[in-house]
């Protein structure tokens, strides 16, 4: 299955998950910060994998990212990135470090921390819809250009895959929006066979578009 092929109501499951996942995410951020902490799924929609820098910004676009590999019922690649900007705003508001001063060794672990919080809640998401055992490796973070980061998630499965589904998120703490726009995006590269897998588990394997 690819992105020809998802219909409107494939799109649809995906957005249920992604706002349970969300949901998740936000309750468990609201524990780390003891603050109100609310995450809205603003957008969720395919991408053929050679349009997914360009999205992120462009390849020189400063970015960090979270890096996760899933195997089990389902594998592939997951990524959660943010820009420097909402990136620095993020760290600020949870340390009060401003500035230059937000890439310290502290701050990129808030960044490390929020995404494997935000990674980790979609993954249940999914184990929990599909009834698929989901084992993430290990997060991993990375604060480089947009094109090396994402090469480097593309290597392996984009020589036989060729969709991703993107899940654009907006972040805020006590009522106020981190950002004007979509503060952070969550990058799901399914191995070539996962989708299939995903809506099968689902019983809408077949099922056409509205």
């Amino acid at each position: 299955m690819d992105s020809g092929t998802l219909s409107d109501f494939h799109l649809d499951v995906l957005k249920e998950v992604s706002g349970i996942g969300a949901g998740n995410a936000a309750t468990s951020l609201s524990s780390l910060l003891g603050r109100a902490v609310d995450m809205r799924v603003s957008r969720v929609v395919p991408m053929p994998f050679n349009g997914i820098v360009d999205y992120a910004g462009g390849a020189e676009r400063m970015i960090l990212s979270v890096f996760v590999r899933i195997e089990g019922g389902i594998s592939g690649n997951m990524l959660f990135v943010m820009g420097t900007s909402d990136a620095l705003a993020l760290i600020s508001h949870m340390t009060g470090a401003s500035g230059g001063e937000g890439f310290t060794d502290m701050g990129l672990s808030v960044i490390h921390e929020v995404g494997n919080i935000m990674i980790g809640s979609y993954i249940t998401a999914l184990s929990d819809f599909l009834g698929f055992e989901l084992t993430p490796s290990v997060p991993s973070l990375a604060m480089d250009m947009a094109g090396a980061i994402l090469a480097f998630s593309l290597s392996e499965i984009g020589r036989s895959g060729d969709t991703a589904i993107v899940i654009d998120g907006c972040l805020s703490l006590d009522g106020n929006p981190l950002s004007e726009e979509e503060s952070s995006h969550i990058f799901l590269l399914p191995d070539p066979d996962s989708f299939g897998r995903i809506f099968q588990a689902l019983g809408v394997a077949g099922h056409g578009g509205r």
